[in-house]
């Protein structure tokens, strides 16, 4: 019988193939400094690559190959930010036995900055993520879910920033409403505020008081929707400040970001890589001196 506790000590990544992803970028311009944005969403507890005689994916996605990608990265580029848009749990055997233990120590050895609870992170209840989190070594920012009166207060920030070679990168995060898709017994005292109105108050915050450079959301909304609900496009649409949306909930594959507009007429991109870890999302910014941003690169580069 497999011993979990013996498996999880002895799990790890391996760098099973070498994955060679050659990037053509641009010759950095004097002065100019570089923040390399990696992401995935939807990951769903794909341990393993997709089965060799898969219908769809034979092959592909699965978490050596994942961290051999984002490691030749790493040893390629200065500063590197990692980041999951949310439903890192169920989906796999491995969620059914080990409960997402396994999930979030397998994301801490890969280094991941931080990441967003999805809808699927509710899915054994508010216990299912408390118990969870001391497995994750690193933070699960949500901005619109008020734990206060639950066993996840305190244990979940609103924002956080993260600074890379002088520059402030703000990032904050935004979930899905949970009435109707999530149990309310698996949700409890949880309150959900409105996304647009927390958008406008963290990404404010974040650009005015904190002085950020670049500021990232972190969201399980959903790309876009037919009806009003809430979705990227729409918080895209509704800010000012926010620069980056990438994104989860929907399974979208997007070959590059799209572009949106928001309130002062000024570009936002918006990015969502799919699920099952099949593809990691890749945006290169570069910061002039005067601290402006201008993107270089964007790559969806597949995990085989």
């Amino acid at each position: 019988m497999l011993n979990r506790r013996a498996f999880i000590r002895n799990i790890g990544i391996g760098t099973a193939g070498t994955l060679m992803v050659n990037l053509p970028l641009e010759a950095e311009a004097a002065g100019e400094k570089k923040i390399t944005i990696l992401h995935t969403n939807d990951f769903h507890s794909q341990i393993e690559p997709f089965p060799s005689d898969a219908a769809r994916n034979a092959g592909e996605g699965g978490i050596s190959k994942r961290a051999a990608l984002i490691e030749k990265i790493r040893s390629e580029e200065q500063n590197v930010l990692l980041f999951d848009a949310g439903d890192i749990y169920q989906g796999s055997p491995y969620f059914n036995y080990f409960k997402g233990e396994l999930e979030f120590r397998l994301m801490t050895q890969m280094g991941y900055d931080a990441a967003t609870l999805g809808n699927h992170e509710f899915d054994n209840g508010l216990e299912g993520i408390e118990s969870q989190l001391k497995h994750a070594g690193f933070p699960f920012i949500t901005s619109n879910y008020d734990f206060t009166d639950t066993i996840l207060a305190g244990k979940t920030i609103p924002y956080k920033i993260f600074h890379c070679d002088g520059i402030k990168v703000g990032v904050y995060g935004l979930g899905i409403e949970m009435e109707g898709l999530v149990s309310k017994k698996n949700y409890g005292n949880a309150r959900y505020l409105d996304p647009v109105t927390t958008a406008l108050s963290m990404e404010t915050m974040l650009k005015n008081d904190k002085k950020t450079d670049l500021i990232v959301c972190l969201s399980h909304l959903g790309i876009s929707y037919k009806d009003d609900k809430v979705s990227d496009r729409v918080i895209a649409g509704e800010t000012s400040f926010t620069d980056l949306i990438i994104g989860g909930h929907t399974h979208t594959f997007l070959k590059e970001p799209q572009k949106a507009t928001n309130k002062l007429g000024k570009e936002v991109l918006i990015n969502q890589v799919g699920y099952a870890g099949l593809i990691l999302g890749r945006i290169d910014f570069y910061f002039s001196k005067e601290g402006k941003a201008k993107i270089n690169q964007s790559n969806a580069i597949p995990v085989k």
